[in-house]
């Protein structure tokens, strides 16, 4: 961080969603830093990781946007990727060593098509011992790497459709789009043991996240090339707050309910509010609707069982 006069500087409080074509070869954690810092953003976070290996999309929250990434981190994923017939790896990737090779002959697009099927709909995995999940503290992943297996429980999760877009001898490209926590390596994985030849994922780009598509995904390199236009700061930020998407954004899934000025006054102390002709529950998207458009979100609140609409989480419009 810079200093002036020996002090710390904070940041700036940039508010928004930032979408990252997250690059091949560093780490979610990396990408959001370098974001972070283009930005000089005073509060950053990212939702959902991708391994190294992995690229695609990215959400980067700034500002009052991380005090909604939870809504990222459950939704619904799209991935895209390419996997190796006839190799079994321990991490289901390039990334580790060879656990047993198998040949391929005889397997055509009509077998995998078949093969496939099986996975489509709720299906059970055990997660990898590569994954990004804790154990006591510590990633599985460090601990594979030092040769320590630690028991895994199942999880359930829901593969909503699942694509085979091209077959070449012993490579494949499928497309899935699928619940939060779907292991991608450990599927492709399992579909090899399917097929009965082994498999492992040699590439793999997330499409979409919840609702926000790949088509707005910006790279670090455009990021960066953008920044650089002007040695002007304010035009500078300017010119990179234009490429955020709105804080609500994030929670455009949830059904909104208007406020007016005096709902809004009594939500803002914390207190519940009945709204009339109210028809919604359960979380809701809370709007001032007597607002200029720009400082019209609230916040997300939710629906009491006597029909009062409580606070639960608020931006601040200070």
């Amino acid at each position: 961080m810079a200093r002036r006069n020996g002090k710390r500087n904070p940041g700036r409080k940039v508010n928004g969603v930032f979408l990252l074509d997250k690059p091949l070869g560093i780490s979610s954690n990396a990408a959001l830093q370098r974001v972070k810092r283009i930005y000089g953003a005073a509060k950053a976070g990212h939702t959902g990781s991708l391994d190294p290996l992995a690229t695609g999309m990215l959400p980067i929250c700034l500002g009052e946007a991380t005090k909604f990434s939870r809504f990222m981190l459950e939704a619904d994923k799209a991935y895209r990727a390419t996997a190796r017939l006839g190799i079994k790896t321990a991490s289901g990737d390039v990334d580790s060593e060879v656990l047993e090779r198998r040949p391929v002959d005889g397997i055509n697009s009509e077998m995998i098509e078949r093969a496939l099927e099986k996975f489509r709909g709720e299906i059970v995995q055990v997660p990898s011992m590569y994954s990004a999940l804790k154990h006591k503290g510590q990633p599985l992943y460090k601990l594979a790497r030092q040769g320590i297996e630690v028991e895994r429980k199942q999880r359930k999760v829901n593969i909503y459709d699942i694509r085979l877009i091209s077959a070449d001898a012993d490579e494949i490209e499928i497309e899935l789009s699928c619940s939060k926590g779907t292991y991608v390596r450990s599927l492709v994985d399992d579909l090899g043991d399917t097929l009965d030849c082994g498999a492992h994922v040699t590439a793999l780009h997330r499409t979409s996240v919840g609702g926000f598509n790949g088509d707005i995904m910006m790279s670090l390199e455009k990021l960066e090339a953008i920044a650089s236009q002007t040695e002007d700061v304010q035009v500078r930020n300017q010119l990179l707050d234009n490429l955020l998407l709105p804080v609500d954004s994030v929670v455009e899934c949830l059904p909104e309910v208007e406020l007016t000025e005096l709902m809004v006054y009594y939500v803002k102390q914390g207190q519940p509010v009945f709204v009339p002709n109210t028809n919604v529950e359960g979380q809701v998207r809370l709007l001032n609707k007597e607002a200029s458009d720009g400082y019209k979100f609230l916040g997300i609140g939710e629906v009491l069982d006597d029909g009062r609409i409580a606070p639960r989480r608020l931006v601040n419009t200070g």
